[in-house]
């Protein structure tokens, strides 16, 4: 499976007003080091907040909308329901390395050392702006 990268929405937003990267479609790029991301929405799934007990496997994973909704969840705010489970969640988007923007460094996708690197990354763009 290839890495992939979860961005919170509220970190998407204030990165955004700081105009520190341009959402194209469903392309996200980072200004300051040129990587780009194909984008979906998405949610962590943080915890289940009715008994503890997470039958749907679903706490600590990072998961599309999209697949959520296919089996029948139902999204508001920072909360979501699956059958009669209740989660807190945190939505934002799920990003693929696409590599960096031509003429920044360049490469095959995934090929920039995804994982940690986006990791030190998002880390560095989150200290920057708080």
């Amino acid at each position: 499976m290839k890495n992939r990268v979860f961005f919170p929405q509220a970190l998407l937003d204030v990165l955004m007003d700081a105009k520190r990267i341009d959402i194209q479609g469903d392309e996200l790029s980072l200004s300051d080091s040129g990587s780009r991301y194909r984008v979906v929405e998405a949610v962590r799934v943080l915890r289940e907040v009715t008994d503890g007990n997470d039958p749907n496997d679903l706490c600590g994973r990072v998961k599309s909308r999209l697949y959520l909704q296919e089996i029948g969840a139902e999204l508001l705010g920072d909360s979501m329901i699956v059958a009669d489970k209740a989660y807190e969640i945190l939505p934002g988007f799920v990003g693929l390395p696409l590599g960096r923007r031509p003429g920044e460094g360049g490469g095959k996708p995934g090929a920039d050392g995804a994982g940690r690197q986006e990791e030190q990354i998002l880390t560095a763009l989150a200290a920057s702006v708080a």
